[in-house]
């Protein structure tokens, strides 16, 4: 076994609420600077700048996880990560179908841009990404495990926009791959006032939006090797 530093939540300049310098570069630049070997695109509700990210992180010795941070009915946030690019754009088409149409205001919520890896905008999402869509938790859960994905609701210990935040508990019919904690807390912490969750795979991330937030706090993956495969797997440390 090996040991693997990763942040599976970082937002590009996709997001509305991601700082213009989070751009493909500029992630995987900090990225190797942090000594990260595997990072996360998560923007809310689109996969569309992660395959940027993803094939420049090939270049560079990073592993992408290409997803999304989905904004649920419940107005809970998960993320979702997809094993290939036939199940990202089905992943995609889905989100599309279901979020609602609201124009963004740029000068309100901020750009959403996609950018290639001269930082040049090639595409301008008109659509403002931070609604919910109009399914359940468990309907994304379900979506995402009908596409071999990984599953992981994020940040439960925040006060808003969390699953425990918004319903109060973890459902137990949810098939989550492991739960997500905020730079915030640790897991001892966490745990200690949720005894129920003991048994849970947990990660950290740092939800970045900022470049020097990247690598704030990560997880340690313990895996022979880097593979979407493994990282499904759920073999972590912290």
């Amino acid at each position: 076994m090996a040991e693997f530093r990763a942040d599976l939540h970082i937002h590009t300049v996709l997001s509305p609420c991601g700082e213009l310098e989070m751009s493909p570069s500029n992630i995987v630049r900090i990225a190797k600077e942090k000594g990260l070997d595997i990072i996360g695109i998560t923007d809310h509700n689109s996969t569309r700048q992660a395959k940027m990210v993803r094939d420049l992180g090939r270049e560079h010795g990073i592993y992408v996880l290409t997803g999304a941070e989905v904004t649920t009915a419940e107005e809970a946030h998960c993320l979702a990560f997809l094993p290939d690019d036939e199940k990202l754009d089905e992943f995609q088409a889905y989100l599309d179908a279901h979020l609602p149409f609201i124009r963004n205001n740029p000068e309100k919520f901020g750009y959403q841009v996609v950018v290639n890896v001269d930082e040049e905008i090639i595409y301008e999402e008109e659509r403002l990404l931070i609604p919910a869509i109009n399914q359940s938790i468990e309907e994304v859960e379900k979506k995402v495990h009908s596409l071999n994905g990984i599953f992981i609701p994020a940040h439960i210990d925040k006060k808003m926009y969390s699953v425990l935040s918004q319903l109060g508990f973890i459902p137990p019919t949810l098939r989550y791959d492991a739960l997500e904690l905020s730079r915030h807390t640790t897991v001892a912490d966490f745990i200690a006032a949720n005894p129920y969750l003991k048994n849970a795979t947990f990660i950290q991330s740092s939800d970045a939006h900022f470049p020097d937030e990247i690598g704030s706090v990560f997880t340690i993956f313990d895996i022979p090797s880097i593979s979407f495969e493994n990282i499904q797997k759920k073999n972590t440390l912290i």
